[in-house]
């Protein structure tokens, strides 16, 4: 009976030691998924700034357009 108990205990010892060493093991993997998402933020990073470019190229382009549009002062 006592071989059975030590037995037992050494069976639980032995599962929750391998039970452990898994969730030790499988901690760092969400890391990597930060780094994909960091990545892909800056990937759309460049998308925000060509949108911003474009803007800014069509307000000057608006600028430039009133310019040529508004009248000369008359010369005296």
């Amino acid at each position: 009976m006592k071989r059975l108990a030590l037995l037992v205990v050494a069976l639980v010892f032995a599962f929750s030691t391998v039970v452990i060493a898994a969730d030790e093991k499988a901690a760092p993997a969400p890391a990597p998924a930060a780094k994909v998402e960091k990545k892909a933020e800056e990937k759309a990073a460049p998308a925000k700034k060509a949108k911003k470019a474009k803007k800014a190229k069509k307000a000057e382009k608006k600028a430039e357009e009133k310019k040529e549009a508004a009248p000369a002062p008359a010369a005296k």
